[in-house]
C-alpha cells in the first residue's frame, strides 16, 4: 500500500489484438533500456519486444482498442521471487553445503547449478497453477 492506503499497481498500455467471450489478448511493447539511444537503429542489441498477454474475463472491447493492463505490484514481487530470488537462495545454499562437505570447487559449482534443473522443472510442472495467481485486468 502507498501512503494513501491504496494498493500499488503495475500498468502497461497495450492494444487489443483479439477479443473473445471469456478472454482478451492484448499486445504490449516492452522497450529495452537503450531505446532512447541515438544509435538504436544501428545497434544489434537494442530491441523493442512485443508481448501478447491473455486476460481472462469478459470485457467490452474490440480489436484495435487502446487499453491499460493492470496487475497488483505484489504479484510482480511474487514473480521476481519465484524467478530470481528463490533460485539464487537454492544455488548459494547448495554451494555452501557442498563446500562444507569438502567437495572440490568445480564439482560443487556444477552440483549447485544442477540443483536448479529440478527447481525449474517443478516450476514448469506447476505453471498453470502459478499462472492462475498472476491475473491482469483491463482498464479501458
Amino acid at each position: 500500500m502507498d501512503a494513501k492506503g491504496n494498493k500499488a499497481i503495475i500498468s502497461h498500455d497495450g492494444i487489443v489484438r483479439e477479443s473473445g467471450n471469456n478472454s482478451v489478448i492484448v499486445k504490449i511493447s516492452s522497450a529495452s533500456a537503450c531505446s532512447g539511444c541515438h544509435a538504436e537503429g544501428h545497434c544489434n542489441i537494442s530491441g523493442n519486444e512485443e508481448k501478447l498477454i491473455k486476460v481472462s474475463g469478459h470485457y467490452n472491447v474490440k480489436t484495435g482498442d487502446q487499453v491499460t493492463l493492470i496487475m497488483q505490484q505484489s504479484m510482480g514481487f511474487s514473480a521476481v521471487f519465484l524467478g530470481y530470488l528463490l533460485p539464487l537462495v537454492i544455488l548459494v545454499s547448495a554451494l555452501i553445503i557442498c563446500v562444507s562437505f569438502s567437495v572440490p570447487e568445480m564439482i560443487a559449482g556444477l552440483l549447485s547449478l544442477a540443483i536448479l534443473v529440478p527447481y525449474y522443472f517443478i516450476l514448469y510442472f506447476f505453471r498453470n497453477r502459478i499462472d492462475n495467481k498472476f491475473n491482469f485486468t483491463i482498464k479501458t
